[in-house]
């Protein structure tokens, strides 16, 4: 009998991301922190979220630890201080990704920008867009997006969706160039736009610009 027949997880959506079994091996490592030795035993995947967070604070993995070992006097168990710490620095990290990774923080960022723009999903449904674009739609066709009005718009592109994302991820994000059309009842109005991927977690949207009409 397979493995997967007899997997728990089998049929199911995963919850999290499959933890590779080298994350659990244990390794000893000796830090030095101003004429302090600490010789500390943690799983790998603890040393590297140490690593991450030095990295993203400018400092090295002795002052983090340093720091931990203050604050944590009366624990008694450096390990588990540092652990803890560990998960709490990606809690907030995720909390910190989660509020600027919104539909909201979209919206702000195409607020700001001169030029028409909107924010688009897999199926090619205008989100979120702001008033340049609002206003270039009024002057080529009969219906203004607004709340109400804005299913009524009918967009096409040149390039398929899932075309832009796999250019994007072969690219390192550079802006995917495209043509699309617009339309509203029987008049039609054909641009060139350039698109990026939205700062979201999911699901997967894009960032729309035009530049050209």
């Amino acid at each position: 009998m397979s493995d997967s027949a007899t997997s728990p997880l089998a049929g199911r959506e995963r919850l999290l991301p499959p933890m590779a079994t080298e994350d659990f091996g244990l390794e000893f490592r000796v830090v030095a922190r101003g004429g302090t030795r600490r010789g500390i035993r943690l799983e790998r995947a603890f040393w590297t979220s140490l690593k991450q967070m030095a990295e993203s604070r400018k400092c090295t993995i002795g002052m983090l630890i340093d720091e931990i070992a203050e604050s944590h006097t009366n624990t008694g168990n450096l390990t588990s201080a540092i652990r803890v710490a560990c998960m709490r620095g990606l809690a907030d990290e995720n909390q910190t990704l989660r509020r600027l990774a919104s539909i909201k923080t979209i919206s702000a960022i195409l607020v700001s920008c001169p030029s028409p723009a909107f924010a688009l999903s897999s199926s090619k449904k205008i989100l979120t867009f702001n008033a340049p674009f609002q206003q270039l739609v009024r002057r080529q066709l009969p219906v203004a997006p607004n709340e109400d009005s804005r299913n009524d718009l009918k967009l096409a592109l040149d390039l398929n969706v899932a075309d832009i994302f796999a250019r994007l991820d072969a690219n390192g994000e550079t802006p995917v160039a495209t043509g699309f059309v617009i339309g509203a009842g029987d008049r039609r109005y054909r641009g060139q736009l350039n698109a990026v991927r939205a700062p979201v977690l999911e699901p997967e949207l894009l960032m729309a610009f035009v530049f050209g009409g």
